[in-house]
């Protein structure tokens, strides 16, 4: 949360408290409570909203299916490369060796000798 530990918010609690005095911190405390109620309605405004317009199908989502925490690269490749079958030879066509390629000639330059 932005680099903020839960002493550092003691801190900023404690010298917001002695700024605002103790007539105006229930006022202040009062607006943060309405903020925190009407972010939480809206945001379950989104959701059946989103609901409504994914229809039937958005119950039966697996979120957690979905997380982007659980994918760890490794086990992804492991998995896609143990998962595939190893290649079995088509016995009807035989298999040819690999053969390295002959060395290229040598050009001549102009001096008579080779690079």
């Amino acid at each position: 949360m932005f680099g903020l530990t839960f002493d550092k918010l003691i801190i900023i609690a404690i010298i917001a408290a002695f700024l605002l005095g103790p007539e105006r911190i229930p006022h202040y405390a009062a607006m943060l409570g309405r903020f925190v109620r009407k972010a939480k309605e809206l945001a379950d405004g989104a959701k059946d909203r989103l609901k409504d317009e994914m229809g039937p199908e958005f119950d039966e989502v697996d979120w957690k299916k979905l997380n982007p925490r659980q994918y760890d690269p490794r086990r992804i490749i492991r998995d896609a490369l143990l998962d595939d079958e190893p290649a079995t030879p088509n016995p009807s066509r035989p298999v040819q060796p690999v053969v390295a390629a002959p060395p290229a000639p040598s050009v001549p330059t102009s001096k008579g000798t080779t690079p």
